[in-house]
């Protein structure tokens, strides 16, 4: 399998509309995105909203992948040696053991620009407020390059909107590239 999208939910994903992207390869999201649209695979890591979306019926018939699956609900354990990460970065490693050549990470934010909660789903249930300050990102940041280091055939493309942080560490790694949302749009035609 040649392509992967990877969507996590900084808020530069809002530029690409998901839907058009089925069509260019497999899709893997994480957590609160099951309320809006399906991906082939989803993953939460929190237990909260994990365990709601095992009681919601969603893992009965979704490819879902949590850390601790509730009996008979149809969820798939994380792969052990990802068991701490945080969602998206279960995702990257998911699509790579999956043999994706190249996964495109949309909504990989990793920070603010602007000293604010950069979520499309702050304000909402078992997200932050959106005046709130913004995540550390440093633990996603090594738990990435890690991945690009376990999967070196796998080509890790991080599509960057005005909200995304620059990393300075991800030049340290031949196979994570970074694009911007407009080159990403021409390339997909999306």
């Amino acid at each position: 399998m040649a392509t992967a999208f990877v969507l996590g939910n900084g808020r530069s994903r809002t530029s690409v509309n998901v839907l058009t992207l089925r069509s260019h390869g497999m899709i893997y999201g994480c957590n609160a995105l099951y309320r809006e649209f399906e991906p082939d695979v989803l993953i939460a890591a929190d237990r909260a909203i994990s365990e709601q979306i095992q009681h919601a019926g969603y893992s009965q018939n979704h490819k879902f992948y949590t850390r601790k699956p509730i009996a008979e609900l149809g969820a798939l354990r994380v792969p052990h040696e990802y068991w701490g990460y945080s969602s998206g970065q279960i995702a990257v490693a998911l699509a790579c053991m999956d043999r994706h050549k190249n996964v495109y990470m949309l909504g990989f934010d990793l920070g603010s620009t602007n000293s604010k909660f950069n979520n499309v789903y702050a304000d909402t249930e078992f997200y932050k407020r959106s005046s709130d300050r913004p995540t550390y990102a440093g633990n996603w940041v090594k738990q990435l390059i890690r991945i690009a280091k376990d999967y070196r055939d796998s080509k890790l493309i991080r599509v960057m909107g005005p909200e995304s942080a620059e990393i300075p560490e991800f030049s340290k790694c031949n196979n994570i590239e970074s694009i911007t949302i407009a080159d990403f749009q021409k390339k997909f035609g999306v």
